[in-house]
């Protein structure tokens, strides 16, 4: 095996108690890299047509990339995929941290889990030995309870965790992973999965690391971040991704009130800054980062006492919980991020699902009978909070919530639809496409539902500046954040396979590497003689996948949609007159379609887009199916 990855796969299944190491042929791995790579390639090749994603035969996926573990700043992310419950597609959330480095370090490219326990259990992995152990006793408990309880049973204060809280174990559709307490892969429902297979955590501790082909330029982009390259970042590590939440309700692009304005009067209250100034206690990391964006609060007084131990809220967190609830009380979101940290629930989702219940409350088309007499209104914070406990337990209104839009919309009535903002079933983040034109589009077309990881994100190429990490690319005209031209849908076609790169090598999107820097890194981890082409065929190719396993789950291209909310100009504010136009959206989407080689009527890729990306094995796997389906 080449420098740049263990070689060995771990696979586990629950059902029959069963371990066994895989050792991928080498050419998987340059073909999909990692992360969404990987994830994409074993759905799509293993799992049946149709499978439930909370059954047996759904497979929850840990991997790693080429730049997982290499003392690289950003370098400690990876995902976490599976079908997903939230949406019946192709599931994938990136997550940073400490864990997936461990599980390197260990000897793990990846750990692929299938069937279910018949009784709650983790997993314990110290390098070669891999061990299932009994959780009946961590059942019910919150992650920090879960981590410390573990760490003393073993001895080991330096194990590192993959866990869920009571949102996975009552498989609520939201829920997520944690890795260590605030760490989350937050997106898809993942949590769901890892609590419907009845397993409780991965501890991982590896006692050796990664083999990289040559360390110095590694060294000289440490060097570099650590200098020049620090203006890069000082934003985000004096206030976190939380810094810019003024500016955005200044510019109008703030969600509020779910996603109904563009501005927040009390923005001021839950910024990064704000957040900094009054109850931030300390600043936490990924592995090997120099960034530090990461915050940790602590409320010491007041009904939302809130301790450090899970960290503090993302901007996600502080627009889920904060704007688009309506609440401007920052020991209020700080309060609901520690609530959802503890018990696995993702910020994003979960806040989605209050504001839509407060918009539903406020519409008259629920009322405290149907609430349990919480006043669900706009700006409730005390309502957030009980909302938010109500799911993850699923009690009363919060069953509902827990089971998504459509189980809320059947029993609440059609009129609700309107305030679903969803795509593909998955809430909206934090992130307004009446702001940002070709982001619109990027919720649109994701295969799993509405992403901001990766996307597009207009205002980064409005000038100049910006367009220095896409001259790569051969785009080298600014263009307007509203533009919807087909020179914006390339660039975003671009943008997006490169976020879907750096997802599948464990690269976070915060760190400023080029994309020829992206190659010098990859060159320097593997050996490889490659170039940004064969890396971008593989995002390509990754995407592609993605798009095919959904089609097989029998996604159209009347699922790459955008809510009504957003075809709905604003009425106030600096975006004033300001929405999406049905025509030039459609005429986007097609634009996207011909330039990515995918069917206007299906969405899927065609038959030639697949060869020519090497996937000729999906083609010969849908022929057979159909063929078997015809007898």
């Amino acid at each position: 095996m080449a420098t740049g990855y263990q070689g060995k796969i771990l696979r586990v299944d629950l059902t029959e108690g069963s371990i066994r190491t895989e050792e991928p042929d080498y050419n998987l791995y340059r073909q999909y890299l990692g992360g969404w790579g990987f994830i994409a390639y074993y759905l799509m090749k293993e799992l049946e047509p149709g499978i439930d994603p909370l059954g047996p035969d759904n497979m929850l996926i840990f991997a790693s990339g080429i730049y997982t573990g290499t003392q690289l700043s950003g370098s400690g992310r990876s995902a976490v995929g599976a079908k997903s419950p939230l949406t019946g597609g192709f599931g994938e959330a990136d997550v940073g941290g400490f864990f997936a480095v461990e599980m390197v370090n260990a000897g793990w490219d990846a750990i692929i889990v299938e069937g279910r326990s018949p009784r709650p259990v983790y997993l314990w992995i110290q390098d070669d030995k891999v061990e299932i152990r009994d959780a009946t006793h961590l059942w019910g408990r919150e992650v920090a309870v879960t981590e410390d309880t573990i760490k003393a049973e073993l001895e080991d204060e330096h194990i590192r965790f993959a866990a869920i809280g009571r949102a996975g174990e009552n498989l609520v559709v939201n829920a997520c992973v944690m890795e260590d307490l605030y760490h989350a892969a937050g997106r898809t429902g993942m949590g769901a999965v890892m609590g419907s297979k009845n397993l409780k955590a991965i501890a991982a501790r590896g006692s050796g690391k990664k083999q990289i082909h040559e360390r110095e330029p590694i060294r000289a982009y440490t060097k570099w971040l650590q200098g020049e390259g620090k203006p890069n970042y000082q934003g985000l590590t004096d206030h976190g991704t939380a810094g810019g939440t003024q500016g955005l309700s200044d510019d109008g692009g703030l969600p509020t009130n779910n996603f109904k304005y563009g501005q927040f009067a009390a923005a001021a209250k839950i910024t990064g800054k704000t957040m900094t100034d009054t109850i931030l206690s300390g600043r936490g990391t990924c592995y090997a980062c120099v960034v530090r964006c990461k915050r940790e609060v602590e409320v010491k007084e007041g009904e939302f006492k809130t301790d450090s131990i899970y960290g503090g809220p993302e901007y996600e967190t502080v627009g889920a919980l904060g704007s688009n609830c309506g609440v401007g009380d920052l020991a209020a979101v700080a309060k609901c991020n520690a609530i959802c940290n503890a018990e696995g629930l993702d910020t994003i989702g979960g806040g989605m699902m209050v504001s839509f219940a407060m918009e539903c409350f406020e519409a008259g088309l629920i009322t405290t009978q149907d609430t349990g007499g919480i006043e669900a209104r706009f700006g409730n914070a005390q309502a957030m909070v009980q909302l938010l406990k109500m799911t993850i337990h699923r009690e009363g209104i919060g069953d509902l919530l827990a089971q998504g839009y459509e189980a809320c919309i059947q029993a609440w009535g059609e009129k609700a639809r309107k305030f679903a903002i969803e795509v593909k079933g998955q809430p909206l983040p934090m992130h307004e496409p009446r702001y940002k034109f070709a982001l619109g589009l990027g919720y649109a077309v994701s295969p799993t539902g509405a992403d901001h990881v990766h996307n597009i994100h207009d205002t980064a190429y409005t000038t100049d500046v910006g367009l220095e990490n896409v001259h790569a690319f051969g785009v080298l005209e600014p263009l307007a954040k509203d533009d919807l031209s087909p020179a914006k849908v390339r660039l975003f076609r671009y943008h997006t396979n490169f976020s879907i790169l750096k997802n599948m090598l464990g690269m976070c999107v915060f760190l400023p590497y080029s994309p020829n820097d992206t190659v010098d890194i990859i060159k320097a981890v593997t050996g490889w003689d490659t170039s940004l082409f064969e890396a971008m065929k593989a995002a390509e190719r990754s995407l592609a996948l993605a798009r095919a396993f959904n089609a097989r789950e029998g996604f159209t291209a009347k699922d790459d949609c955008l809510p009504d909310r957003f075809y709905d100009k604003f009425r106030s504010g600096p975006l004033k007159g300001v929405g999406h136009s049905r025509k030039q959206f459609k005429e986007a989407l097609q634009t996207y379609y011909d330039m990515a080689g995918y069917d206007r009527k299906t969405g899927a890729p065609t038959v030639a887009k697949l060869h020519e990306l090497d996937l000729g094995w999906v083609v010969e796997e849908a022929r057979q199916q159909a063929e078997a389906a015809g007898s």
